[in-house]
């Protein structure tokens, strides 16, 4: 069984593909897998994928589906995944080759069930991981909090290995964009123990046309999910709704 199973959505990246493929099959961390899902794709994204998971048979598993979007498409690699860890990884981003190696020693030296590393933004594709100097560890409602005020986790999936039962427990939303607002404060809450490191591994390749360039849907589903956490909190965490809010504003 691996220790990490990679899922990586596809839908239209035939131009960013290689490099995030490659920079996974370039990880330390031996006994992973990476399951690629061509979200019904109508570039070359499809035979790309194919290809790498013919090539590489002992590691990568090619699926593909119907377009439904990127939460469905998250929870159809899900299906696939036999890790005892899940790492989510976008099509058009790229990770450092120990990003792996970092995030499941966290977890096992710690003995976790969640571990982050910084994400970086760029429009390079030529970005390499640097070292940070600190190590947190956080029970759920500390990680909770950190993460309304955005100081060190964030609201993506992504940067993140999560302990698989809880992955399963909180499936993406499916026909909502900024799925991950609705999704990711839950993984922090399953979570006794999520170690943060601030070693830059992932970096989230900016590029024109994608769905958080466009203003529309995805505007108004991140502000649906930001009244969902300020309500959520006022429920069950009051002391929290100050930082609920914050991230709403």
């Amino acid at each position: 069984m691996p220790k990490v199973s990679v899922i990586v959505p596809i839908y239209n990246v035939e131009k960013y593909l290689e490099k995030c493929i490659n920079s996974l099959l370039s990880q330390t961390l031996e006994d992973i897998q990476i399951i690629l899902v061509n979200d019904g794709s109508k570039d070359n994204s499809g035979t790309i994928a194919k290809k790498y998971a013919e090539r590489n048979k002992d590691k990568v598993i090619y699926v593909e589906k119907e377009n439904g979007g990127l939460s469905d498409a998250r929870n159809y690699g899900l299906k696939y995944a036999t890790g005892e860890y899940i790492s989510f990884v976008d099509s058009d981003d790229y990770v450092g080759k120990h990003y792996l190696s970092k995030l499941y020693s966290m977890i096992t030296s710690y003995q976790g069930e969640l571990s982050a590393l910084c994400m970086k933004k760029t429009s390079s594709l030529e970005e390499k991981e640097t070292t940070g100097n600190e190590i947190l560890v956080y029970n759920s409602e500390e990680a909770l909090s950190d993460m309304l005020y955005q100081k060190n986790l964030d609201t993506s999936p992504c940067g993140l290995l999560i302990k698989k039962d809880i992955v399963l427990s909180n499936p993406f939303p499916v026909g909502k964009l900024h799925e991950d607002d609705f999704t990711t404060y839950k993984y922090y809450l399953s979570a006794h123990k999520t170690i943060v490191s601030q070693d830059v591994c992932y970096f989230y390749y900016q590029r024109a046309g994608s769905i958080m360039h466009v203003f529309g849907q995805a505007n108004m589903d991140e502000l649906d999910a930001a009244d969902n956490l300020v309500t959520f909190c006022e429920k069950h965490y009051p002391q929290l709704i100050a930082a609920a809010k914050s991230k709403k504003f």
